[in-house]
């Protein structure tokens, strides 16, 4: 994670944080939050496997074969004590649970979306934005106010509406 440029090479990160303007530490506290919670290597792989439905152990160690299985194990216990899954036993012993997304873990998907289009265009592939059945034209996501029903532009400074992306 990118940390704010310090004013002094001898000032700790957190003081040139707090000196930012609320917002935007609120933005990089954001951050430093979510990425608490999803930032391990092999976390959004494996929360984008289970965007297609529950999945067993064995099952998403098969998806992901270069993930070793204690890592596996540690990321699934990770991920289900930050609340984006579930873990549901199918069998008690020996103990084998199937795992599913919370609605938090699903929140996560247009996320995902996003960032993986992203990578494969980093890394000179076609892009993967969906693209709208009619014309074909890839979409954009834009910041929406679902009370005044428009598009917005996006939340600079200190603002602080409540906006979705549509």
């Amino acid at each position: 994670m990118a940390r704010a440029p310090r004013e002094r090479p001898d000032q700790p990160a957190s003081a040139a944080i707090d000196e930012l303007p609320v917002a935007a530490a609120d933005q990089i506290d954001g951050l430093a939050d979510a990425l608490a919670t999803v930032g391990d290597r092999w976390s959004l792989a494996i929360v984008a496997c289970l965007l297609e439905g529950p999945e067993p152990f064995g099952s998403l160690q098969r998806r992901l074969p270069a993930i070793s299985p204690n890592v596996l194990s540690q990321r699934l216990r990770s991920l289900q004590a930050g609340g984006v899954l579930v873990a549901r036993p199918y069998s008690r012993r020996p103990l084998r649970c199937t795992y599913e997304l919370t609605g938090a873990g699903q929140e996560l998907a247009d996320a995902l979306r996003l960032l993986t289009d992203w990578g494969v265009r980093r890394a000179g592939g076609p892009s993967q934005q969906p693209q709208h059945a009619a014309c074909e034209t890839p979409l954009e996501v834009r910041w929406y106010c679902p009370t005044c029903e428009e598009p917005v532009s996006a939340p600079a400074g200190d603002a602080q509406e409540e906006l979705y992306l549509a």
